[in-house]
């Protein structure tokens, strides 16, 4: 009978040691689609290079992953200003997005570029860009062993709690100022291409 009851009690706990740790996988996952999906794979490829695994037996170890995570939240920021647009060549061109339109206008055509221009929730999207990328980054078992090892004890705590808080707060946001913009390092799909040649059209 005890024996029984052990068993399920330690099922139950690993159940919920599951449960837990998929609730804060899939927070990740939730913030990771509202940065520029280049940005976060340069982060998660260089950041364990540059830390030594978290490890920073050297200063310079400290100040390239700073460097890197101030560059990658530039990133972040700079990418919520940019737009595509397939151009009279057929094809898709980038270009930053001003109070006039998009810049450049290389090979626009009959494309109203005015129609591509700077907007409200532009500044909206960059700020909570570069909040999801700052809990992203921050909350990295490697950042946190290198900058705050002492932090490493609660640091599983706040990788449970802080993503899912900050991917409903920006996803709300995002709800309430849609992304259309489809700029660096976000996918450019079909429907984007059918909506540039309404834009051509008309």
């Amino acid at each position: 009978m005890g024996a029984s009851s052990s068993s399920s009690s330690k099922s139950k706990n690993s159940t919920q040691n599951k449960g837990v740790k998929d609730t804060a996988l899939t927070g990740v996952g939730n913030l990771i689609k509202l940065l520029p999906t280049g940005t976060v794979f340069l982060f998660q490829f260089v950041n364990p290079v540059l830390t030594n695994n978290g490890e920073c037996n050297m200063s310079v170890n400290k100040i390239l992953s700073a460097i890197l995570i101030v560059v990658c939240a530039f990133s972040c920021c700079f990418a919520s200003f940019t737009d595509s647009y397939t151009g009279s060549d057929g094809q898709i061109h980038y270009g930053i997005a001003t109070t006039k339109g998009l810049w450049p206008s290389t090979s626009s055509g009959s494309v109203d570029l005015s129609a591509y221009k700077l907007r409200v929730g532009d500044f909206v999207h960059a700020f909570f860009s570069l909040i999801v990328f700052a809990g992203l980054s921050l909350l990295d078992s490697n950042t946190v062993r290198c900058f705050y090892p002492a932090f490493e004890s609660t640091e599983k705590v706040l990788l449970q709690a802080l993503p899912p808080v900050i991917g409903t707060i920006a996803g709300t946001i995002f709800v309430l100022f849609p992304n259309t913009r489809h700029g660096i390092g976000y996918p450019y799909s079909s429907s984007d291409s059918s909506q540039d040649s309404d834009q051509e059209d008309s």
